[in-house]
């Protein structure tokens, strides 16, 4: 088995799970849907590939190709996570505010909460910095951990 790989896929399983409770502390609701939703604390995303580059680097040594590689891809990955998906999800919650306002003008307004939920996109698609830098301190325990366990 690709154990460097094994401890990134595990450390997003977590990174996912850890959602759950932090947005129950945050909201007072547990929502397990979190579980497979983008967005939120901590980022899988980040969590992930930065697990995979501790775990190369402690492995190889970060003077390794592999390890040029997989930071390269993961700063990439972590940078389009804050950057680009935020920026698509901020666009979204416009979108949907126009079109509930664009209703309301209208008199076409429907006040069957359960149709509106259903018609509105999905607004929460990337991270707030914040977001990326825990799940890169998660990466980092989670891949040297991966990499201390592997090695006893």
């Amino acid at each position: 088995m690709n154990k460097p790989m094994l401890t990134a896929l595990i450390t997003i399983g977590i990174a996912q799970s850890l959602k759950i409770p932090i947005k129950k502390a945050k909201t007072g609701n547990w929502d397990k849907g979190t579980l497979v939703e983008t967005g939120g604390m901590p980022s899988s995303h980040s969590a992930g590939v930065t697990a995979l580059a501790t775990y190369v680097a402690l492995e190889r040594g970060v003077s390794s190709i592999d390890f040029a590689l997989s930071t390269v891809f993961g700063l990439i990955v972590m940078y389009d996570a804050q950057g680009i998906r935020r920026q698509t999800g901020e666009l979204t919650i416009k979108v949907n505010e126009m079109d509930a306002e664009l209703e309301q003008v209208t008199d076409s307004y429907d006040h069957n909460l359960s149709h509106r939920q259903a018609v509105r996109l999905r607004e929460r698609l990337g991270h707030q910095p914040e977001e990326v830098l825990g799940g890169a301190l998660l990466g980092l325990v989670t891949g040297s951990l991966g990499y201390a366990l592997t090695k006893s």
